[in-house]
């Protein structure tokens, strides 16, 4: 995928989330740099998230964040979603994906009956959720890379630090936006099916030998 596709995809589905009524605040991606050489594509106030790396409570991460209007955009339940890539000569060499639910849902957990009716409420009134971050990171820093360990492109659950389960590739925006709604937002994703767009463009596969025979993430 080049940046323009990438930046064309955060785009649509900015627009789509926006004109489902999935996201009420939105933050639409603001770019850096020169398409033939260092390109970024990034968010409003994106130095804010490197609060996100600090050992601090996860309620101070992610109001900080909302202060800063830190996202691409905002789901109607207060998740923050964020996405950002970074190109090297047209070529990606980074990105961060991120999904950031809000830390209190109790609003919608004492209250089930306003939000029954209403499919984006459907995942998240249930007693017993427990709202946790989730990040895509890739990186072809080969002084980051360690085989397993700490692979190119992996995924990490919550704020665990050695957390890096591995992606077979960098995942587009689209593939990420789809990841978030199936699972976390799926009565909506049943409903607007046919609406959220796919995509079959993908970034190269960067997953190795030994990173495919342990539990990983597979991207096609």
């Amino acid at each position: 995928m080049t940046p323009q596709q990438t930046l064309r995809q955060i785009n649509k589905l900015t627009e789509t989330l926006v004109g489902l009524s999935l996201s009420n605040e939105q933050n639409f991606p603001t770019t850096h740099g020169n398409l033939n050489a260092a390109f970024e594509i990034t968010v409003r106030n994106a130095t804010s998230m490197s609060i996100a790396l600090k050992n601090v409570a996860y309620r101070e991460i992610y109001a900080e964040l909302e202060q800063a209007r830190c996202f691409n955009f905002k789901m109607l339940d207060g998740a923050l979603v964020s996405l950002r890539y970074r190109f090297r000569a047209r070529v990606i060499s980074e990105h961060s994906l991120s999904y950031l639910p809000s830390p209190d849902l109790e609003h919608f957990q004492n209250e089930p009956q306003l939000y029954l009716e209403d499919e984006i409420y459907a995942d998240v009134i249930a007693k017993n959720i427990v709202p946790f971050p989730i990040r895509f990171d890739f990186s072809d820093d080969a002084a980051k890379f360690v085989d397993v360990h700490h692979p190119h492109s992996h995924l990490t659950l919550g704020q665990y630090e050695n957390c890096r389960i591995p992606v077979s590739s960098p995942l587009s925006p689209l593939s990420f936006g789809g990841f978030i709604l199936r699972n976390f937002y799926n009565n909506a994703f049943r409903k607007y099916s046919d609406e959220i767009p796919v995509s079959t463009l993908t970034f190269d596969e960067t997953i190795t030998a030994k990173e495919q025979r342990i539990l990983h993430l597979e991207c096609r």
